[in-house]
């Protein structure tokens, strides 16, 4: 009965207590450090619940746990770093902000998610077709398996492009402060949930949202298999490009996911960080 309902409240649980409880914090003048306490506290539950209720055995180490603890810490310190310079940007911006400040916390992070959602799934698709851009990205396919650490395990020069991609029409519109860190907040959970290896229930709301049962079938060992996907929030992206895709009957285990064409890919986070550039 436990892990029914583990499987039974895993995504609102993420999605609608996690980003809720973040959304109380920034709307009642908590400081940022409870933030990263909310954080904190759904990486640890996401570890916990991956080995109470696992969809496969993705829990097993490859001797990967240390390097992708290196690309979390670099990764989420570069979010924060950016977020601290979001002042001084907004304060050289000339234009008027088009943001609806107006509108409850809670909309405008809907808004913002949404937005970047589109760019981030458009770098990311881009990254598939562009060699230059594969090469940085390759360092996130090449994990062995899928677990909820494996979202922040991305080059930080893949990262930053993604970021980009998302963030620029957000500081564009004039978006505040507090509504970026929501949505930096939101990012790490949705990449919790979306690689995690908890068997979680899904039903319709695959049709919907970018989900684990979605994502794994991108990270395919074959090109041809694991061009489809893209999205970090929504499968809205995906529809339009026409890359959404799933198989109820499709099992995925440890051995179809990666890199089929470089199976032997560097495993060391330096020699990860490194590989883009030799070749």
């Amino acid at each position: 009965m436990f892990k029914f309902i583990i499987r039974l409240i895993y995504i609102p649980l993420f999605l609608i207590g996690g980003n809720g409880l973040a959304v109380y914090l920034v709307g009642a003048g908590y400081g940022k450090i409870w933030l990263f306490a909310l954080v904190l506290g759904f990486i640890t539950l996401a570890f916990a619940l991956e080995f109470l209720v696992p969809y496969d055995d993705f829990n097993k180490s490859h001797g990967d746990r240390l390097r992708d603890f290196y690309h979390g810490i670099v990764n989420e310190s570069a979010n924060v770093a950016g977020l601290m310079m979001l002042p001084v940007i907004a304060g050289l911006m000339t234009m008027p902000s088009l943001w609806p400040t107006s509108l409850p916390l809670w909309t405008q992070l809907v808004l913002a998610i949404f937005i970047a959602d589109i760019g981030i799934t458009l770098v990311h698709f881009a990254s598939h077709r562009i060699d230059t851009l594969w090469k940085l990205h390759a360092v996130h396919h090449s994990i062995k398996r899928m677990y909820g650490f494996n979202g922040l395990m991305k080059h930080p020069v893949h990262q930053f492009l993604e970021t980009l991609g998302g963030a620029a029409p957000l500081i564009l519109m004039g978006i505040p402060q507090d509504v970026m860190t929501l949505l930096i907040v939101a990012v790490v959970l949705q990449l919790l949930l979306q690689h995690s290896n908890v068997n979680y229930f899904v039903g319709p709301l695959r049709h919907f949202l970018a989900v684990n049962v979605l994502h794994r079938f991108h990270h395919l060992k074959t090109a041809e298999e694991g061009d489809v996907n893209f999205g970090l929030f929504t499968t809205f992206t995906d529809r339009l490009l026409g890359t959404a895709y799933y198989d109820k009957d499709r099992v995925i285990s440890s051995d179809d996911i990666g890199i089929g064409a470089e199976p032997d890919y560097p495993v060391n986070y330096l020699a990860q960080l490194l590989k883009p550039f030799k070749s």
